[in-house]
């Protein structure tokens, strides 16, 4: 029987005894590490549950077998734990990271992000992975003593940095934020906690970052084939996708298309899951880094793609751009999608009294981007059916989004 290879904890694993604690300082759990209690209060949160009705590229009602925000964050999950475990990271901060990536994600998925930065165009606009922010320290309200879900520091740290440095050393922002500056709840937080902005995240969330890729690549290809949208003979013009179906069908053929299919997904993903950690090998190497804080300094992330890799990555996500995400039926849907949460947004702007008790008490005072950024939050957290469901409530017509 085959018995799995111990791997011993690296010297830069993040340490959750040695974590650099919470907002709020809160007593040690006698059962659990740090890591370990943020991965449950993750998964306990209302917007973690929520999740199940968000969408991931099709709408909730288009079949039961399409991926949503929580398969889709499993699946995240599934690949970050599988990654941590072979370079002899920390699994439970690995899941943490996956776990609550996209907690700050709008209902229909970036149709829903693109119409909400556009209501808030004038008050610093919308950012989903600013709003899981505003959602893990703000939104969540289940704790006698503190709003939020009082994480630690590497797990803010990675969900605000997974994708990498944010400013540099002197405070400007970088990368895409050089243009409109860092997003509203990410420079509100910055002033009570510094999550070091300007430096790389830990190598869990480097791997959180990496396995949701590797995740959106797989399932998004498998969805599209499930919807008719292109064929596996389409996919062939993508050169790692060809390659792959050559081996199965050098090995298995003939076989059916729904087994091919499943096959090609698995294969992709152990593929992308070999090359990371076989690419992140060979950077450790010459890093030679002694802790985990040198992997924050080394001036570029330690875990990544090779370069075969990220040109096979770069193909796959050309192809579903134009064979799905800019597919003229999808376009409809996510357009119609748009249109429902401007509806919304402009509606509870102005008549706070369309909203529930405990958010329109909140809008009629205060700053306007104040107001406004509240009417954002309360949508952000919908799911797709309660949007569909209010939008029904408030307008005479709602588009059926299918």
């Amino acid at each position: 029987m085959a018995v799995e290879a111990f791997i011993p904890r690296a010297p830069y694993a993040s340490d959750p005894a040695h974590s650099r604690g919470r907002l709020h300082p809160e007593a040690v759990s006698p059962t659990r590490n740090a890591f370990r209690r943020d991965c449950d209060r993750i998964i306990h949160s209302t917007a973690f549950r929520r999740l199940a009705h968000k969408t991931q590229v099709f709408v909730f009602h288009e079949g039961d077998h399409f991926r949503t925000r929580l398969t889709h964050t499993l699946e995240v999950t599934q690949i970050a734990r599988s990654l941590a475990r072979a370079l002899g990271l920390d699994e439970d901060l690995a899941e943490a990271l996956a776990l609550a990536h996209d907690l700050g994600h709008p209902p229909f998925g970036h149709a829903g992000e693109r119409a909400l930065d556009r209501c808030l165009a004038d008050c610093e606009g919308f950012d989903h992975n600013a709003q899981t922010l505003r959602v893990v320290t703000a939104l969540e309200r289940r704790y006698a003593e503190f709003d939020g879900l009082n994480l630690t520091w590497e797990t803010l740290e990675g969900v605000v940095k997974h994708n990498g440095p944010l400013t540099d050393r002197q405070g400007e922002p970088v990368g895409r934020y050089r243009r409109l500056g860092l997003p509203h709840a990410i420079r509100i937080h910055a002033e009570s906690q510094d999550l070091e902005l300007w430096s790389w995240p830990s190598a869990e969330a480097q791997i959180a970052a990496l396995a949701d890729d590797i995740a959106y690549d797989a399932h998004d290809i498998d969805d599209g084939l499930r919807a008719g949208l292109f064929t596996l003979d389409d996919l062939a013009e993508v050169e790692l996708i060809r390659d792959i179906l050559q081996e199965i069908r050098g090995v298995y053929a003939p076989l059916d298309s729904g087994r091919e299919s499943h096959e090609l997904m698995r294969r992709l993903i152990t593929r992308s899951i070999e090359d990371v950690i076989a690419e992140t090998g060979r950077r450790l190497h010459a890093l030679a880094p002694r802790c985990a804080a040198d992997l924050r300094f080394a001036g570029e992330p330690a875990v990544a793609f090779s370069a075969a890799m990220v040109a096979a990555d770069r193909a796959i996500k050309g192809f579903l751009s134009v064979r799905m995400y800019r597919h003229a039926r999808i376009g409809r849907i996510m357009g119609e999608a748009e249109n429902v949460v401007c509806d919304l947004f402009a509606r509870y702007a102005a008549m706070p009294e369309s909203l529930p008790v405990e958010w329109a008490h909140n809008t009629d005072a205060g700053e306007q981007p104040g107001r406004l950024r509240r009417v954002a939050d309360f949508i952000a957290g919908m799911t797709d059916r309660y949007a569909l469901i209010e939008h029904a409530r408030l307008f005479e017509v709602t588009p059926e989004l299918r």
